[in-house]
């Protein structure tokens, strides 16, 4: 008899210990976006221009090297910093220098940043400049979106096509 009991006993702790795994998995509601929000995410990984253009080598310096790295050009490896813009309904929302990643300066700039918006339509413009121009940006993009409460829409720049692509 004592052994039925104390598999009653167990069966009732366990049934207890799911319900409390379940009722806190449950309650409180963590709600990160209010729920009329709509997100907006800008996230991209892009490479820069150069920052020392690439040079041809002379027959004589290609001559000095030796066979196993003997190349036409030579290239250095830093590159820009990245400008990003990113503009919903003509306010300016985001606006950063972005530095090339790599202990020589030499690989991609990296940006992921959420934006909290109101559902609804709005006017937005992604504006990236990769080169050394000091004034104005290389690659401008404008899209008219409309978004629905809780909606996420990700902006990413495709440098093979030079655009950037809301999705």
């Amino acid at each position: 008899m004592s052994d039925v009991l104390r598999y009653i006993g167990q069966g009732l702790a366990y049934a207890l210990m799911a319900l409390l795994i379940g009722a806190l998995a449950s309650w409180p509601r963590l709600a990160e976006w209010p729920a009329e929000a709509a997100q907006i995410k800008l996230s991209f990984v892009h490479g820069a221009q150069r920052k020392v253009e690439c040079r041809r080598l002379s027959s004589e310096e290609i001559a000095k090297l030796p066979p196993s790295q003997r190349r036409p050009n030579t290239c250095g490896r830093e590159r820009l910093d990245l400008l990003v813009q990113l503009e919903i309904d003509g306010q300016l929302i985001y606006d950063e220098v972005l530095p090339p990643t790599g202990i020589a300066r030499d690989g991609p700039a990296r940006v992921y940043k959420k934006f909290r918006v109101s559902a609804g339509k709005h006017a937005i413009v992604a504006r990236l400049r990769d080169s050394s121009r000091r004034e104005g940006v290389d690659f401008e993009q404008k899209a008219e979106v409309t978004l629905a409460p809780e909606q996420s829409l990700a902006i990413d720049f495709m440098a093979d096509r030079g655009t950037f692509v809301f999705r």
